[in-house]
Parts: C-alpha cells; structure tokens; sequence
C-alpha cells in the first residue's frame, strides 16, 4: 500500500535557513518538493560537488576492491593524519603514474619484441659504423618474396627466420639511396638488453605504486567514505536551496516539502524548536507532485524492487505489488520447473543470507522464496535435476504421482493462471476506480467481468450438468443483457448514450483482442518448463552415453558433463524465469488492472550514513 502524505509550506527568515534545514535534517521526514528541474548553469560549486562525488565513489569502489583482497595482510596508512580528500588527491596522483608507468611498459615490451629479433647489441656502433663509411639498414620479408638478387646488390646479411618471415640487413656504403623492396624496421635506441632493464624497472616502480595503493585502501578507506557522506549531505542542502523561492526581497525563504503521515509528529516536533512559520494540507486530487513510500507486509516487501524495477504507482492509484508477488513466485517457478534446481537455489540462499551486506538480504531473502516456490512447482512438474519423475519406476514415488501433472495438464494450467491473474487485475482495477473516482465509474468494468465470470460459471455448470438447459439459457441471458447495459449504455457516467455505445462497441474491440492476446502470451509458463526440463533430460541423457566404460574416468566425464550441462541449464532457465514473469507482470497484469505508474519515491532530506554512499 502506498501510504499517506501531508504536504507542509515553511516561511523561513533567511538568517536561520541553514539552523532550520539542519533541524528537519536531523528529523528525517521531509520530502522537498523539486520546483526546478537539474542545476541551473550558476550553480558553480554544486556541480563541482557533484564531479567530487563521482570521483570519490568510483575511487571508493575501487580501493574496496583492493581491501577486500587485503583482509590478512598489515598495512600501515600511508599518512595517519590525511584527510579523505587529500587520499582522493593522493589516488588520482598514484592512477594517474601507474597509467603512465603501464603505457611506458607497453611500450618498451613492442620494442623488445622488435629488438629481440637482431639479438643484443649496442646501437651505438652503428654510428660508428657510419663515421666509417658503411651503414646498416634493417628489413624483413616473407620468404617468397625475397629476391636472390639482393644479396649482391645490397650486400644482404640474413639474420635470423621466424616462420615464412626473413629478417636480414644490408650493408652499403654511406649516401647509397637504393632499397630492397621490403618492409623496413626501424630500431629503438638502446639496445636489447636496456630495453630488458628499463621493463624491470617499471614493473618495480608499479609495484611500488600498488602497495602504496594498497596501504591508501587499508588505512584510508574509512576516511573517504566519512568524506562521501559529508559531501552527499551538502549536496542534498545544495539541491535544497535550487528549490527554495525568495519572498519579501530575498528576506523570506518558502520551502514545500512532503511527509507522511505516520511520521507527521516528528516533524512536529522539530518544527516547534524552531522560529518558523508553517502550515500542513492534504494533497490535491491530482497533484503529481506527492512521493511514494509504500508500507507493505514482509512478503509483499521481498518483491518491492521487481516492481520498482518498472516504475512507482502515483500516490492517487493502488500499490499493486501484494497482488502480483503471488503470482510472481509461482509463475517463476513455473518457469524454471525443476525441483531439484528449486532446492540448489533455496540452498544457496539460506548459506548466502548470513554472510551478505544488510542491503542485499531482501534480495537473498527473495531468491530463497523463489527457490522453495520452484520445488513446489517441480514436484508438480515432475521434474528433478532433469529427469521426469511420473516415467520413474520408483516405488516410493508412487503415493506423490497423483500430484503430479503432464504436459497436457500443464499446459492447461498455464492458461487458467493466466485467466485468472487477468480477472484478478480487472477486479484489482475496479476497486481502484471506486477509491479514485466512485462506484458508478466502474460500472465498466463489473460488466466485463460479470461478462466473463458470469459466463465461465454457466459454461463449467452446463459441462457439469448441474443445470437445466432452460436455466442455463435464461441465466445466459441475464448474464448478458447485465453486462450489456453496463458495458454499451453506463460506461461513462453523465454522457450522452449514443455515445456510450460507440465507446462501448470500441472499447468491446479492444477487450476481446486484448484478453485473447494476454491469455495466450501465459502459455510461455509451460513452453518454459518444458524446455528447461527437456534441456536437463538431453544433459543426463549426454552425460551417460558419453562416459565410456572405463572405470573411476567413466564417472569423471559423466560428472564433468552433468555439471557443466546443469549448470548452463540453470543459467538459461533462471534467467528467463526472471523475465518473463516480470513481462506477464508489467505488461498483461498491469494493463488489466489500470496501472497508471509516474509515481517518485520517497527521499527525505537526512543524514547519510557511511555506507549509504
């Protein structure tokens, strides 16, 4: 549920604005209502604040990395008295000399690849070589291309071959302009064996560089963070003070902000510390300005980030995420469809939850309720790590084959969820417009679904015999002539009839190709099951007919197969029962339930915690 929000205006002297944002600062609770949209081209020194905090959190992501890998090893801080801005400093001065130490290093490794072709020598004779009237000149060729007649024409000296590649020089008197058609190299100015010296010499002083890194990440890690938080926090004031509006030439600031109610008398309470004038109303009907904070039960809060993952209800219209997480949990492990995966996943779950970061235990929390929800759904399958269950003769299966389901029946189960996730958004709907706009609106809605409902029961009653055909048949017609007057006739309160019609008989185009397009899209609940399950059976089928008959190797390359096999298959299974039940979600269930969306989270104006940058 989307909980409930007071909008407050504050009349602020401009000598106490800063004493008044640190107090409700330290309330936590308001929401600034955003008048302005991004920085305007004055706000010099925010954005400048804001280049700072990108640096200091990829430095901080980086140099985690780096402490992470450094848990056992003592370090002692490169400077006990630096600041975290003085480390940012130090960290992009040490990148900026290891960038150029390995550019440097790429460098002299190509000239080494060059030079180690001629062999160690002193380039320096060559000059000598010159004074004396001779030069050397350096080439290569491929072979075939090597013409006999060079060696007497430039006094060739072949050097070395690599391949179907020649390396030769030449020798010819100093002035003598004529060249070998070939590749000519060009040499670097020291020889091999410096080049060798100077690469060791890098890779010391990269070496260097890493350990002053390293001691940068474990003695001041703590001290940027500590900096990334202060500097968020201005920020926030900055962005605080774009949205304030001058009153009474610049002597009065106005500020709006948002809070729940819940949370109502904190803000209270802070407010009457302070020299301020203010005053609290409801939001407008349509006022699209209102925040979002939903408050939902442990269950429904596990699926809160699939559904943020699109986008946040406005603060006029339901909260939709307790109705699809049902329905999320199972089609997900519907999708995957095998038990034996289902219990991989709820296993790594339960082990995983204990060691993660606070922040990503919803998540694990998450993937161990999917997890217990795809074993549920393989024992109905049928399927455990790829093999099927209901064609196993074995004897303690048999009292748990009676809940399994095959093909067929999975199949038409597919459908009836999708039907029933799809009534279920129109009724979701409908009571959505009685809260927003009144009964009499949705009477639309009731029609189609007293329409289908209405109409399904008498189908399944008739197949039943539980009906007369003349009962049946006038209940068809009330069903009927119900749903008729409420979709054609009353679908829009207040407007001319005729009209209603036409709207009706289009918006009856749109329902009927609409529903039938939703309805089909659910068989990918079965399609992928099945496939998952077919893609473990090839694996096992794989795995035994490839391992030979050799002992203790035959079970090496089986488990090696299964494994790998397993393993992709999971990969693949697992990601597309992530997406497609999010695809049935935001698109067949949020359509039919009248989801509008636009809403804005919640962000009070607070203190940032250390570990919130």
């Amino acid at each position: 549920m989307v909980e409930k929000m007071k909008k407050y205006s504050f009349l602020i002297y401009y000598k106490t604005c800063n004493e008044f944002l640190e107090s409700i600062r330290q309330a936590g609770v308001v929401h600034i209502v955003e008048k302005q949209k991004g920085i305007p081209d004055h706000a010099t020194d925010l954005r400048r604040q804001l280049v700072t905090a990108d640096s200091l959190k990829n430095t901080i992501r980086s140099l985690q990395r780096r402490a992470d890998e450094l848990k056992n090893v003592p370090l002692e801080p490169v400077d006990p008295s630096m600041d975290g801005m003085k480390a940012l400093d130090m960290y992009a001065q040490l990148k900026m000399q290891e960038e150029q130490l390995k550019a440097r290093q790429q460098t002299l490794q190509k000239e080494i690849g060059n030079m180690a072709v001629w062999g160690d020598f002193d380039p320096g004779m060559l000059d000598k070589l010159e004074k004396a009237g001779r030069q050397l000149k350096f080439y290569s060729c491929r072979e075939r291309e090597f013409n006999p007649a060079w060696t007497d024409q430039f006094d060739v000296v072949e050097v070395t071959r690599t391949g179907t590649v020649i390396y030769f020089v030449t020798v010819t008197p100093v002035g003598f302009e004529e060249e070998p058609d070939a590749e000519k190299i060009r040499l670097s100015g020291q020889s091999l064996g410096q080049l060798q010296i100077a690469l060791q010499d890098h890779q010391k002083q990269e070496e260097e560089l890493g350990k002053q890194l390293d001691a940068l990440a474990a003695g001041h890690l703590n001290h940027l963070k500590e900096t990334q938080r202060q500097l968020l926090e201005d920020i926030d004031l900055g962005r605080v003070h774009l949205q304030a509006e001058k009153k009474a030439d610049d002597k009065l600031i106005l500020l709006e902000g948002w809070v729940p109610e819940v949370k109502e008398p904190e803000l209270i309470e802070a407010l009457e510390k302070q020299d301020v004038y203010y005053v609290g109303e409801t939001p407008d009907k349509d006022d699209p300005s209102v925040p979002i904070l939903l408050k939902n039960n442990w269950f429904s809060r596990l699926f809160e980030p699939i559904g943020e993952l699109y986008d946040f209800p406005n603060y006029h219209e339901l909260d939709l995420t307790p109705f699809f997480a049902p329905f999320y949990m199972l089609f997900f492990g519907l999708c995957l469809g095998d038990a034996g995966y289902g219990l991989l996943l709820l296993f790594a779950a339960l082990m995983a939850r204990p060691r993660v970061k606070p922040s990503m235990k919803p998540i694990v929390s998450l993937a161990a309720v999917l997890g217990a929800a795809t074993m549920v759904c393989g024992v109905i399958g049928g399927t455990f790590f790829g093999i099927a269950l209901l064609d196993t003769p074995w004897p303690w299966l048999t009292p748990f084959k009676k809940f399994m389901l095959n093909s067929d029946q999975m199949f038409n189960l597919a459908l009836i969820l999708g039907g029933v996730q799809i009534i279920f958004g129109m009724i979701v709907k409908a009571f959505g417009i009685i809260r927003r706009h009144g009964f009499v609106y949705s009477l639309e809605t009731w029609g189609w679904l007293i329409l289908f409902l209405g109409g399904g029961g008498l189908y399944l009653a008739s197949e039943k015999a539980l009906l007369s055909p003349d009962t049946a048949r006038y209940l068809c017609y009330a069903v009927l002539g119900a749903a008729g007057v409420l979709i054609f006739i009353l679908n829009t309160p207040g407007r001319n009839p005729l009209v209603n019609v036409g709207s009706g008989l289009w918006n009856t185009y749109n329902m009927v190709t609409g529903v039938m397009g939703d309805l089909l899209s659910y068989i990918r609940l079965f399609a992928l099951g099945i496939c998952g399950g077919v893609m473990g059976f090839v694996f096992n089928d794989l795995a035994m007919q490839m391992s030979g008959d050799v002992p203790v190797v035959s079970q090496i390359v089986m488990l090696v197969i299964l494994l790998a096999g397993h393993s992709l298959n999971i990969f693949m299974s697992g990601l597309g029962a992530f997406v497609h039940p999010m695809r049935l979600t935001f698109v067949e269930f949020y359509k039919n339930a009248g989801f509008e969306g636009g809403g804005k989270k919640y962000r009070p104006l607070k203190h940032i915690k250390a570990s919130e940058g």
